[in-house]
């Protein structure tokens, strides 16, 4: 048997550290019942670099999900990730918008 469901892959991108990241993603999916890929990645900006994550969630076709629900999953994920790895923001990709969330103050 094949099931199939629409498309949609949401990533989180933070700032960290990989095995402290693992450890928050591994609690949260045991809570939620959920499953994220995890990878190790290395931010490089103006003035600097530091090691962090790009966390993966898909729209797993066992157990299909809007995209919105997935995007608001994610949200929760990465405020979790946010205040574990004691970090100011995060960005999380979607297939439509891409959003930064701070607890900075920053200029519009």
């Amino acid at each position: 048997m094949i099931k199939t469901a629409p498309t949609a892959l949401v990533t989180i991108f933070i700032a960290g550290d990989y095995a402290v990241a693992k450890s928050i993603c591994r609690r949260f999916c045991l809570d939620v019942g959920l499953c994220v890929t995890i990878e190790p990645t290395t931010y490089v900006y103006t003035g600097g670099c530091e090691d962090g994550v790009r966390i993966g969630l898909i729209n797993y076709p066992r157990f299909p999900k809007e995209t919105s629900e997935i995007v608001a999953v994610a949200r929760l994920l990465a405020h979790a990730l946010r205040e574990g790895l004691a970090q100011h923001s995060f960005s999380i990709v979607g297939p439509d918008l891409t959003e930064w969330n701070t607890t900075r103050e920053v200029a519009e």
